[in-house]
């Protein structure tokens, strides 16, 4: 399970997306290059329209809209909570009716293991960013412990990209900063040490500092913590 990640690679393939249908096609690459059986992406924006994507079964799509899974659903309640990455295992799978939900899930084609980013945007917007796979929680570790910094920002670039595509979405003040600011900013927003955003954006940490004074000197901060609460507020990234 899982290659050798070319992030820079992974990010320009979304970069380079004009579509949802194209955005949909670097999902089903990305799910091969990590070799995992199943890539969701799922928004709803303020005003509740969504736009979902995965790799499930069409059986289990189409059973989880009919049924209304999504108000019982322990990834959805438990995501919408949190701010950081979650662990399936960590959820509340105890009531009957996740439990019954569970066993429904997995009889339908959905694996044992799952993790799931949320994402807040502009507007009321949510999102969860999931990778869900069959094998024994060992491997699901490793796999976690491995991968999971890139997650987030591939997660979080590809929140951006399908924002891009809401059709009713105005050109906004985001277009003020470069993508690798955009990226450096996240990252530091949501925790990452300079250190960790340098290896994660696969750059030194002096080219990292240069990033980062550019930042600060388009949104007018007197530092970097006033840097990303501007962004923040201004909706320039979204955590």
């Amino acid at each position: 399970m899982g290659t050798k990640l070319d992030m820079s690679q992974v990010l320009e393939d979304l970069e380079n997306t004009s579509t949802l249908e194209e955005l949909s096609t670097v999902a089903v690459r990305l799910r091969d290059r990590l070799k995992v059986e199943h890539l969701i992406y799922h928004w709803v924006d303020g005003a509740g329209d969504q736009y979902g994507y995965t790799t499930y079964p069409d059986a289990w799509a189409e059973r989880y809209q009919e049924r209304n899974y999504h108000r019982i659903d322990p990834v959805i309640l438990g995501c919408f909570q949190r701010f950081h990455p979650v662990d399936w295992k960590t959820l509340d799978w105890s009531s009957k009716v996740a439990k019954a939900f569970l066993k429904d899930a997995q009889s339908h084609g959905v694996g044992n293991q799952g993790y799931s980013i949320p994402i807040r945007g502009p507007k009321g917007q949510f999102a969860l960013f999931t990778l869900n796979h069959t094998c024994d929680d060992e491997a699901w570790q490793k796999f976690i412990d491995r991968y999971g910094r890139e997650l987030i920002l591939i997660a979080h670039y590809f929140n951006r990209k399908a924002l891009e595509f809401e059709s009713d979405r105005q050109p906004d003040s985001s277009r003020g900063l470069s993508p690798r600011e955009v990226d450096a900013m996240t990252l530091l927003a949501l925790g990452y040490s300079r250190a960790q955003v340098a290896h994660s954006l696969s750059i030194s940490e002096h080219t990292l500092r240069v990033y980062i004074e550019s930042a600060r000197a388009k949104l007018g901060a007197q530092n970097t913590t006033h840097a990303i609460a501007t962004a923040l507020s201004r909706g320039l990234i979204v955590v």
